[in-house]
């Protein structure tokens, strides 16, 4: 053993992860719990002790590149992970290192936005982790040492992954980054015993992806298409179903009861030049519900058909009881868009409740990009950007982290090219024009925005509420921040 060696090897049972939203001593996935509020509903720190928190220890990974990682805590030990999918395991009270795995990558490596890895799951005394070049691995929790290894995508293609997994009942559940690269998006399910394929759900269909030629968005605001030009094109070819895009980035939320996962998919591939994707691009832009066990499609809502400006639904879907239209409280689910809307649903049906007002500005929406450039706010950032929302059962709020970055939009006649970057174009940040972030209290059963809390530099990250009235978020500028609930 000796005083760096894990001395009881952690089990995490299925009836704890159910049950992990309730407690107070571990945190066991990477948004909380299976509805990722983000809630913890410990009350030692609170409003009147909060200024008293202090640095305890710092641990400095071997890694020095951005960090988007949620850290899980089992039975006081921290599992968290770097950039390039190193895996820590530390003593969470003291820092210091108990075991450290590094991922050998293959030979490509394919990402858009950074080498990041945004956390691990565990069930059993087992973590799993996707990487970079496409694999999905499982960890020793005790040890380190690799259990199995198998392939999610193949890297060539412009397949990666940065999202945690989320396991449920011997289930992996993993989605895939590549919108960027001309990919056919996807959410899998993986055998946690052995790593074998249970099943794929595929976020573009082969057969409907058109889908019902909407004029306007999810708001009721015409989106500028030419729909008569699409269909001319759709009939030409619609092959391109194979490399329309439609990434999964961040993890599903799971209704046990139902047995529904929810998810929400990224922007379709090109992200600028509509042209070489005639339709409503299903299922990009949307959130989806599947069936846990056999991966069927349950139902879709789409934000933005036909997106030619970036703006993918990535922040986590979170699970909660709101009232609807005529004041009922109905099982809810609901999404924090990059348009700058949080967007409430009926989780039976999908049908759109609510959408709440705009969290920040909104300008040109949805004029079309154009070679030179065209203005249009929000940026294809955001809004809120893979940010996690938290949301607080007693308040009734949803809090979002929002960003303001200006942008102009630019398109550029564009074929596929095989697994290499594929933007049809670009976005580019307005000289001179100043960024900020907004940390937006959303109301779930008004959809107003209760409170706001603006920022130096835009905001990217997660938030975490507390049955202590406090919001906890880090900023740009390096500071980590508690706000009243």
């Amino acid at each position: 053993g000796g005083p760096n060696t894990i001395t009881k090897a952690p089990n995490v049972s299925q009836s704890q992860l159910n049950a992990a939203g309730g407690q107070k001593a571990n945190w066991l996935h990477t948004n909380g719990d299976y509805g990722q509020t983000r809630f913890y509903p410990g009350t030692q720190i609170n409003t009147g002790n909060v200024k008293k928190l202090r640095p305890e220890f710092t641990f400095q990974t071997e890694v020095r590149e951005s960090m988007e990682t949620a850290p899980i805590v089992v039975d006081g030990i921290m599992y968290m992970t770097t950039s390039y999918n190193h895996v820590y395991a530390l003593d969470a009270v003291t820092g210091r290192e108990f075991w450290h795995y590094k991922h050998k990558m293959g030979p490509i490596t394919t990402f858009c936005c950074g080498p990041n890895n945004r956390g691990v799951a565990i069930e059993g005394g087992k973590l799993f982790m996707g990487t970079l070049d496409a694999k999905l691995v499982a960890l020793d929790a005790k040890t380190g040492k690799l259990l199995w290894e198998t392939e999610i995508a193949d890297p060539e293609k412009g397949y990666s992954e940065t999202m945690a997994p989320t396991v449920i009942d011997g289930k992996v559940l993993i989605g895939t980054n590549g919108g960027e690269y001309g990919i056919r998006g996807f959410v899998k399910a993986f055998n946690a015993a052995d790593g074998k394929l249970l099943w794929t759900f595929h976020t573009i269909p082969e057969k409907g992806h058109e889908g019902v030629w909407a004029v306007n968005d999810a708001t009721g605001r015409n989106m500028h298409r030419d729909i008569a030009a699409e269909k001319a094109a759709l009939a030409r070819d619609s092959s391109f179903y194979q490399t329309l895009g439609g990434g999964v980035w961040m993890n599903p939320a799971v209704d046990t009861k139902t047995r529904t996962i929810f998810f929400v998919v990224g922007n379709p591939s090109p992200d600028l030049y509509g042209a070489e994707r005639p339709g409503d691009n299903l299922y990009t832009d949307a959130m989806v519900a599947v069936d846990l066990d056999k991966g069927t499609y349950k139902w879709h809502f789409q934000y933005i058909a036909h997106d030619v400006w970036d703006l993918d639904a990535v922040s986590p879907p979170i699970l909660l009881d709101a009232k609807d239209k005529s004041g009922k409280m109905v099982p809810a689910v609901m999404h924090g868009g990059k348009t700058g809307h949080v967007y409430v649903h009926r989780r039976d049906n999908g049908e759109l409740i609510r959408f709440s007002e705009a969290m920040i500005p909104q300008e040109n929406m949805w004029v079309l990009p154009t070679a030179q450039g065209a203005r249009m706010l929000p940026g294809a950032n955001g809004g809120v950007e893979w940010s996690p929302m938290a949301y607080h059962p007693k308040h009734r709020l949803a809090y979002a982290l929002n960003l303001h970055q200006p942008m102009t939009y630019h398109v550029e006649a564009s074929k596929y090219p095989g697994g290499k970057l594929w933007l049809g174009g670009a976005f580019k940040v307005i000289e001179g024009e100043k960024q900020w972030g907004r940390l937006a209290a959303v109301n779930v059963d008004t959809g107003k925005m209760a409170w706001k809390f603006d920022t130096e530099q835009p905001l990217i990250g997660g938030a975490l509420a507390t049955a202590g009235d406090l919001v906890f978020y880090g900023e740009g500028n390096g500071l980590f921040r508690a706000l009243h609930a």
